[in-house]
């Protein structure tokens, strides 16, 4: 639910700074290969998780000119799980 009322807040502020040259994008990331996660879900299956350096590789793309193009998205990053 949580997920689902980001994207929706993510669609609705992308439209209503359309116009103003913002753009507005949400990263939906699974779980994030943390210590703290490792410690929580020690039986898991880590190399399934997001890395955090993947994730910061998302995030940089979305603040590049090459995202330029790209408002009101929901980008999933769910590793191999």
């Amino acid at each position: 639910m949580a997920k689902t009322a980001v994207v929706r807040l993510t669609e609705s502020m992308a439209a209503e700074v359309r116009d103003s040259g913002v753009n507005v994008n949400a990263i939906l990331p699974g779980t994030i290969d943390t210590p703290q996660n490792r410690e929580a879900m020690p039986n898991a299956d880590f190399a399934k998780w997001v890395a955090p350096e993947a994730l910061a590789d998302v995030m940089l793309f979305l603040l590049s000119d090459a995202a330029r193009a790209i408002n009101g998205a929901a980008v999933p990053v769910y590793g191999r799980s």
